[in-house]
């Protein structure tokens, strides 16, 4: 499985992180992202994503003038979109907690038995 197929579940938490942090425009989410190590998505892959989310009322927009170029399109979260943060934050801490438990299992029960590979 592939890092992007991986993290395409956990994108929608990641924009929604964000958003509840500040207003934010298209071009300055795929730079936050960037910018905590996400190097895979472009704004090819994040706008489909919010206009989900704006459909599913989790945000919202607001034209504003730009000093370069056209208007943009400012995110901001919904008290809905809010739940669904709640929600995801939920969920990882859940997935992350059952999955290392997992992974550090097969590190021990590997060392126990001195098989030192990684595959």
């Amino acid at each position: 499985m592939s890092t992007t197929q991986m993290l395409k579940g956990i994108l929608d938490g990641c924009l929604l992180a964000i958003i509840k942090n500040k207003e934010v425009y298209g071009y300055e989410l795929a730079e936050k992202l960037e910018s905590y190590g996400f190097h895979y998505f472009s704004e090819g892959t994040i706008y489909p994503l919010l206009m989900r989310m704006q459909k599913e009322e989790l945000v919202t927009t607001t034209l504003k003038k730009s000093t370069a170029g056209p208007r943009r399109k400012y995110y901001s979260l919904t008290p809905k979109g809010e739940a669904e943060l709640e929600l995801f934050m939920d969920r990882w801490n859940y997935l992350q907690t059952n999955v290392n438990r997992v992974l550090r299992h097969e590190t021990e029960t590997k060392h126990a038995k001195g098989d030192e590979t990684v595959e």
